[in-house]
């Protein structure tokens, strides 16, 4: 009896053993965390990023730190991410176009995101919004789509580079508008809308986020939301849906994520802190006041969505003829 007591304790033991980090293994976080962000500094997508930073350094006792790596509609930064070690020191914070779209508008890249990267959570979601310069004299869509008829080829839109969300959004809304309007691609979101404000071109779809704070200081005016329904942050706003264009519907959404063959333990510590410091009431108030919603969803959720926006958008950017333009 006593040796089948012995042999069990010896079992319980071992699998404990089994759970616990090894002999003499610093727990994680225990130096500086890097999260790489593929857009310039000052945008929407940046504010999210360094205040989820915030958080995850005030939880671990470790600095979190966002190192801005714009350039190439995202892919210097993201190509520099593959090069880390997984083991969770280095973190990616993609959204979309970065993550879902590129891979069919470009004929190579050096990484694959559904090969090479494996989810941690999804971040936020915010809906694109169709925006204009103040100064524009239209207030509604239907007044857009009749200027632009009226001055066909003088329309300028602006977007966050070729074959960004920003872009094919526009492209999607110039189908099936049938209006003659010139793309003018920046590099990033951040000279996008500087140059939206300024008046260089007048018109953008942009993620919510990003032209919240534009739209409320009066410096562009808000036309529509591109959700299947109004957005929470803008109830009074219609849809693209509602403005007669059922099939413009875009929405836009960001993540964290890791190097294939970071640690299942370490993942999962992140995104259950990831989730906790978005959820807190302070993080909730902040990212309404940006017209995005939070998330915190589980590294396998993500990673479905990932796969799923990767296959519809790749149909869109065919559509739009741009399938391995680049």
């Amino acid at each position: 009896m006593y040796a089948r007591i012995a042999l069990v304790l010896g079992v319980i033991g071992c699998f404990a053993s089994s759970l616990a980090p090894a002999a003499g293994a610093p727990e994680f976080p225990n130096r500086l965390v890097r999260i790489i962000l593929p857009q310039p500094a000052g945008g929407g997508t940046d504010v999210v990023a360094r205040a989820i930073a915030m958080k995850l350094s005030d939880a671990w006792g470790q600095q979190v730190i966002v190192d801005n790596r714009p350039g190439a509609n995202g892919i210097i930064g993201v190509e520099q991410f593959s090069k880390s070690k997984p083991d969770g020191y280095t973190l990616l914070y993609g959204f979309t176009s970065l993550l879902t779209i590129n891979g069919s508008v470009y004929k190579s890249l050096p990484y694959d995101t559904l090969r090479d990267f494996a989810g941690v959570t999804q971040t936020v979601t915010n809906t694109m919004a169709l925006v204009v310069n103040a100064h524009l004299p239209v207030r509604s869509v239907t007044e857009l789509v009749a200027l632009g008829r009226s001055r066909p080829g003088e329309l300028l839109y602006g977007s966050f580079g070729v074959g960004n969300q920003t872009h094919l959004t526009a492209e999607l809304f110039r189908l099936e508008s049938k209006l003659k309007m010139l793309h003018v691609p920046y590099k990033g979101e951040t000279p996008a809308l500087t140059e939206l404000v300024g008046g260089q071109v007048v018109m953008m779809f942009a993620p919510s986020a990003g032209v919240t704070p534009h739209v409320k200081s009066g410096r562009l005016r808000l036309l529509a939301t591109c959700g299947k329904q109004r957005a929470a942050a803008f109830p009074d706003t219609p849809t693209m849906v509602e403005s007669g264009f059922p099939r413009v519907i875009s929405v836009g959404w960001g993540g964290l994520l890791v190097p294939r063959g970071t640690p299942p333990d370490i993942v999962r510590k992140i995104q259950q802190e990831a989730a906790l410091a978005l959820n807190a009431p302070d993080m909730r108030g902040r990212l309404a006041a940006l017209g995005a919603e939070p998330n915190g969803t589980t590294p396998e959720a993500f990673d479905t969505l990932l796969r799923a926006e990767t296959e519809k958008w790749a149909g869109v950017v065919k559509g739009a003829g741009l399938y391995h333009s680049q």
